[in-house]
């Protein structure tokens, strides 16, 4: 596995320190790189090589679902983990669905993030056992689901961007749609959720433990 090259993408200067510490000091690796906000994170994605992107979901600038879908447009062989805070029940499916390679939640153990990173050189997916559970509950018709998981990636992108509370407006920019067509999103998306403000969105987010 030598000689592999990771960018670390977190808006914590100190995670990012320690991530890289830790993978350095493991070895077998090339060149670990560092972004702290979207953009520069897309820069780097254009200026280098790079083999594995370990990408957290908020992003400064822009959030990690929009990175991680131009990311894997631009850049179809980078294997992608998604290292979050966020709670992995409610995201991991969905990064996955939406082109990530494997998700880690940064409570797991130190030892658990190098076995992640390896298993994704290695051409694997990682997701932690409580994921990989969910994911064939998934295939379970009769067991009970948020109704957030019946969102498509785009629908969920634009859900969660409503749940922090953007206007169309700034996703449509952000996601370079039409006014309209995230309009159109935010209906289905209602709809879906049985659902009727935006403020409806929110608390239900705040309620399954989809933002912070």
């Amino acid at each position: 596995m030598s000689h592999h090259n990771v960018l670390i993408a977190d808006d914590h200067a100190v995670a990012r320190a320690g991530f890289r510490r830790f993978l350095e000091e493991a070895g077998g690796f090339g060149v670990v790189g560092e972004a702290g906000s979207g953009s520069e994170t897309l820069a780097k994605l254009r200026s280098g090589h790079w083999d594995l992107l370990m990408l957290d979901i908020h992003m400064r600038g822009r959030s990690g679902l929009d990175i991680l879908e131009r990311a894997r447009a631009s850049h179809p062989q980078l294997r992608i983990l998604v290292v979050s805070g966020l709670p992995e029940e409610q995201y991991a499916i969905h990064v996955i669905r939406q082109g990530a390679n494997g998700y880690l939640s940064k409570g797991r153990a130190p030892e658990e993030l190098l076995q992640a990173v390896r298993a994704l050189l290695e051409g694997r997916t990682y997701v932690s056992s409580t994921v990989a559970e969910q994911m064939i509950d998934d295939f379970d018709r009769t067991t009970p689901k948020p109704s957030h998981q019946a969102l498509s990636s785009r629908e969920f992108q634009v859900f969660f961007k409503l749940a922090a509370g953007a206007t169309i407006g700034a996703i449509s920019e952000e996601l370079r749609l039409s006014a309209k067509t995230v309009s159109t999103y935010r209906a289905h998306i209602l709809a879906k959720m049985n659902l009727s403000s935006n403020a409806e969105l929110t608390r239900y987010a705040y309620q399954q433990g989809l933002v912070l």
